[in-house]
């Protein structure tokens, strides 16, 4: 089953992680959308720069550092997705935490790594 995606960190740098994954979450037939700091589209789907009400979201992919995760904590939670994926870099045991007492599993993992040995997909 495919999942709605959001990429936190989201950007149009073709040598930037979250570039990368927002393009194989599109190869892989997910639906994607991208927060980032600038308003773009990657092959259709859009990346904003003002944070987007999502509904039945399955799982937030981020690449946003973890000094700059704090301010999107309430956002995230509230969102309610099925998992956050911390990929290399984005770690956070505060969060870890957080997403914990919401009922939101975290995974500590590389989002390319994940579709490339197809364990990307949340088990339904």
């Amino acid at each position: 089953m495919k999942e709605n995606v959001l990429v936190m960190g989201a950007s149009m740098n073709p040598a930037r992680y979250s570039f990368q994954a927002m393009n194989m979450l599109i190869d892989y037939g997910h639906k994607v959308i991208g927060f980032g700091m600038k308003p773009a589209e990657i092959r259709g789907f859009k990346i904003v720069d003002v944070l987007p009400e999502i509904q039945g979201l399955d799982t937030v992919t981020m690449y946003l550092g973890p000094q700059n995760q704090a301010p999107y904590y309430d956002y995230i939670i509230g969102l309610k997705p099925k998992r956050v994926i911390f990929n290399p870099g984005t770690e956070n045991p505060e969060f870890y935490e957080k997403l914990s007492d919401a009922g939101i599993e975290s995974e500590v993992a590389c989002t390319l790594v994940l579709l490339r040995t197809g364990q990307f997909q949340i088990d339904q």
